[in-house]
């Protein structure tokens, strides 16, 4: 896991654990004399609940996973007295001595949902007498207003093996697309400095672009290479100035798109299938036909010669 996603992780538990440790210790002090009575623990859960905020579900477990309590929650059941519990994910992971821990994220058997579990050690006279046990659904835990930052770091992935074992028995296919690539270059530069284009996505094979407009970010127009290679097309797009928060500037835009033409017509047998290039994340998208795939800044992508691709034959 990256640096970034792990820091907003950390960020969001520990914005959990600052709004919960202190009714959970209160809690797990009263709920030490009432130890091993039930009924008496179930009403001290009962009374507290509502002083552990986002919480939907407390209960109390033994040494051993077993639970003692019954659920309480919006509801209470009584049924779940007695239930094994040492497979739950977090039981196994390191339970406090003393204090609070958090669980890693897991999937709820009951909902369905993502949860996280705070962990608090119930002691009698310095010794441990089992857990309190405080659910919460991810969508409810403090700090959602953190979010990762997108990493701009060349990153590669193996696509289907079964794709690769094949490579070298196959040949590049010319396309409707590989016959108009200067035209549609030069159609989608237009788009991108001019008329409101951000993220475009081009399909060689298939003989298809994807685009995202900044006025309509949340829907995707496809259009076919008939369509790409009409000047008239640009008459469908609203003129716009170039964003002042692109990464990517004007110039490069045909710089990586002439780049991809590149690499789909330099090799008959490794080729280009699909290239796509966001100009605010300044990323550029590649699957290659033997299925494998490269997000690269437009930097980097283009200070990349063939050789880099193809090997130091081309």
């Amino acid at each position: 896991m990256s640096s970034s996603l792990q820091k907003v992780i950390s960020a969001k538990k520990a914005a959990l654990a600052g709004s919960i440790e202190k009714p959970l210790a209160q809690i797990a002090q009263a709920l030490s004399p009432a130890w091993p009575d039930a009924d008496r623990m179930d009403q001290v859960l009962i009374e507290a609940g509502k002083s552990v905020p986002g919480c939907h579900l407390l209960y109390v477990l033994d040494l051993n996973g077993r639970q003692i309590s019954s659920n309480i929650g919006e509801n209470i059941d009584a049924g779940r007295r007695g239930q094994d519990l040492s497979q739950r994910p977090y039981f196994n992971a390191g339970l406090p001595y003393k204090g609070m821990m958090l669980s890693k994220v897991y999937l709820s058997n009951r909902s369905l949902k993502s949860c996280i579990s705070a962990i608090y050690a119930i002691s009698s006279k310095e010794v441990l007498s089992g857990f309190l046990v405080a659910d919460f659904n991810v969508t409810d835990l403090p700090g959602d207003n953190l979010t990762a930052v997108p990493s701009n770091k060349w990153q590669q992935f193996k696509g289907d093996p079964a794709v690769r074992s094949t490579l070298f028995m196959q040949e590049r296919v010319p396309s409707l697309m590989d016959q108009h690539l200067n035209e549609v270059n030069i159609l989608l530069d237009n788009l991108m400095s001019s008329h409101g284009v951000f993220h475009c996505k081009i399909h060689y094979y298939s003989g298809r672009c994807s685009l995202w407009l900044f006025d309509d970010p949340y829907h995707y127009r496809i259009h076919h290479v008939d369509d790409i290679i009409n000047p008239e097309i640009c008459l469908a797009y609203p003129l716009r100035n170039y964003p002042e928060q692109a990464v990517v500037s004007p110039e490069q835009i045909l710089l990586v798109l002439e780049h991809m033409k590149s690499l789909r017509l330099g090799d008959e047998t490794i080729y280009l299938r699909s290239g796509s290039l966001n100009i605010m994340n300044g990323m550029v998208g590649l699957t290659f036909s033997c299925d494998g795939s490269h997000y690269i800044s437009v930097e980097e992508f283009l200070s990349k010669e063939q050789g880099f691709w193809f090997g130091s034959a081309a």
